[in-house]
């Protein structure tokens, strides 16, 4: 009988881990340095400081707000970018997991459709996920895949069709690897990046954390909370808490379209309901499956109108 182990054997001591320093303590060379095996973060939106050069204004109040980068993980690379979705983002997107609840056509906000899962699995994989996952319409979704863009400087073409994932109250998903099977990677080649953004805050002691079994937190977080005395559990791994807006940017595999093996990672128990929108790069141009007639080049449009209200110039 397969055991955890057996599918998902522990990494020995000799594999590179480099964890980060101080994730509040932005250096662009250390993020190019991280980057250099990946597809790459388009780092000239970015200032010394790790905020956004553009700034994103509210239409309700006129606030406005920057994106702030951060290196959670040395290597592999691990990246959060807060700020990423605005209030008028989230608030869109929650909007669409409501009107689609419970339907597997689609409702009228996004034509999206509900599929099991929307991670490759071998028949021995012992994940388990009991979330609830929408395949939305490109054209649905332009302001993920436009700041998709601009973060990754990668073509549309490139792109997965975008989804919105719900965790009610006792779901999770389990160990797993984002990679796809060889055998089935004749559309689009392998996943290079996975692009997550919450759409809810949960607290620490609510569950639903993105944990990294094979990484460690940054140093000073370490120490902070051994110096505390902290015994929670996945203490000792890389732990990122949903914040509403917040994007979380890892790498399934190097540019080469090589899987790396570190990047396991769980979707932990939500004790509350989590929401987010995700995405997923490929090596090539690939071509959806779900909902009918999905056309990356339907959303081209609105794509350049989303990047030019926010001030972002992407070639």
């Amino acid at each position: 009988i397969p055991t955890e182990d057996s599918i998902f054997p522990p990494l020995t001591s000799d594999v590179l881990r480099i964890p980060a320093t101080d994730h509040n303590d932005f250096n662009k060379e250390n993020v190019a340095e991280a980057m250099q095996h990946h597809i790459g973060v388009n780092l000239d939106l970015f200032d010394e400081n790790g905020q956004s050069i553009h700034e994103e204004k509210s239409s309700d109040n006129g606030s406005s707000s920057r994106w702030k980068l951060k290196l959670l993980h040395q290597d592999p690379p691990v990246l959060a970018v807060e700020n990423f979705f605005s209030e008028a983002d989230v608030e869109q997107y929650k909007a669409m997991i409501e009107s689609n609840e419970g339907s597997n056509n689609g409702g009228e906000n996004g034509g999206a459709v509900q599929l099991s899962s929307p991670t490759f699995s071998s028949s021995l994989s012992l994940s388990r996920r009991t979330s609830t996952t929408w395949f939305c319409k490109y054209e649905s979704m332009t302001s993920l895949l436009a700041k998709a863009h601009a973060l990754l400087n990668v073509d549309l073409n490139q792109m997965e069709e975008p989804q919105l994932v719900r965790y009610r109250t006792g779901e999770e998903f389990s160990w797993h690897y984002d990679e796809i099977p060889s055998v089935q990677l004749s559309n689009g080649g392998q996943r290079l990046a996975t692009l997550l953004v919450y759409l809810n805050d949960l607290e620490d002691d609510r569950g639903g954390g993105t944990v990294f079994r094979d990484l460690t937190p940054p140093v000073n977080e370490s120490r902070k909370r051994k110096k505390r005395g902290s015994s929670k559990e996945n203490d000792d791994q890389l732990t990122v808490r949903p914040k509403s807006g917040t994007a979380l940017l890892f790498f399934p595999a190097f540019a080469d379209g090589k899987p790396d093996m570190r990047t396991l990672h769980k979707g932990e128990v939500a004790l509350d309901t989590k929401m987010i929108a995700q995405l997923w790069i490929h090596e090539h141009e690939y071509k959806a499956s779900v909902p009918e007639n999905n056309l990356q080049a339907d959303a081209a449009s609105g794509v350049r109108d989303e990047l030019e209200r926010l001030g972002i110039d992407v070639v």
